[in-house]
């Protein structure tokens, strides 16, 4: 029997000292997965698709199902979480971005997309805490009532990652929808997923709770439809969509009442403004009775 095929406790001791004696090694290939509920699981259709050498996950409508399933589950939680948690829990992410510097730059993120991404999470982390005072408020009323108004999350946010920025145009679409409460089910352009699965790989070890950001490989095309028609996703993103797609998928979630943000040509290195941290907030009016 040979020493690959052994079984035992020492096999292994002998395969690496094999190895050693001939100056050679089996090297580990990665292999990319999705992201679902803090997990790395394979697209349970067994489907992958070649990206640079390396086979990536090709999901399934049942694997964005299983995601929007763990979006949910994780949104009561995320959404009661205070805002400075929220807030500290993205400046956690920019530290791991930082620190993978060198992983983003290989798989040909300029050093400048990095930067602008740590910057723009640090950016998004820094509302965290402020976007109630600028959206809500007191409102003048005729009567002797309070009347205050104040945002809150939306629920569930479906993402479609622009196709012209491999790492700060995900940032910029996921971060404001999080920071904000919300739970989101990203699809990854289909000619970036290797650094989507990395930065999956960031938000896994920066604190980000389980189901809070889930990430799908594959085709957009094959599995957006069924993202904006799912009665469990509340709001749309379709940074990553063409004109025909966006149109198909905006009527597809208007079965469902869903808030859609349209695709427009973007600089995401330009300022993000607050259109993105709107577009996932919905507007709660209380009336209280005052005086005697």
């Amino acid at each position: 029997m040979s020493e690959l095929t052994s079984h035992g406790p020492d096999a292994g001791t002998r395969v690496q000292n094999r190895a050693a004696r001939s100056g050679s090694r089996l090297s580990v290939r990665k292999t990319y997965k999705l992201f679902i509920g803090g997990k790395f699981p394979r697209s349970e259709s067994g489907r992958t698709y070649p990206v640079n050498d390396s086979n990536v996950a090709l999901a399934s409508r049942k694997d964005l199902r299983d995601a929007v399933v763990a979006a949910r589950k994780a949104f009561p939680g995320w959404s009661g979480a205070t805002a400075y948690n929220r807030g500290q829990v993205l400046y956690r992410i920019a530290e791991m971005v930082e620190a993978r510097r060198k992983e983003f730059k290989a798989l040909g993120v300029p050093a400048d997309e990095v930067d602008a991404a740590v910057d723009r999470l640090v950016w998004y982390a820094g509302w965290s805490d402020k976007i109630a005072q600028v959206l809500g408020g007191a409102n003048p009323v005729a009567g002797p009532y309070f009347n205050i108004s104040a945002p809150e999350p939306a629920g569930v946010a479906g993402v479609l990652a622009p196709v012209d920025s491999a790492l700060l145009g995900p940032v910029s679409t996921v971060a404001p929808a999080i920071v904000t409460g919300n739970t989101v089910v990203l699809l990854a352009a289909e000619a970036h997923p290797l650094v989507a699965i990395t930065l999956a790989e960031t938000l896994a070890t920066a604190d980000v709770p389980a189901g809070v950001v889930n990430i799908l490989t594959g085709r957009p095309a094959e599995t957006a439809p069924w993202l904006a028609a799912h009665a469990d996703v509340n709001t749309l993103d379709l940074a990553g969509a063409d004109p025909d797609l966006a149109a198909a998928l905006e009527t597809a979630a208007a079965d469902t009442l869903k808030r859609v943000l349209r695709p427009t040509p973007t600089d995401w290195f330009a300022d993000p403004g607050l259109r993105r941290l709107k577009s996932h907030l919905e507007t709660k009016t209380v009336w209280h009775p005052k005086g005697v």
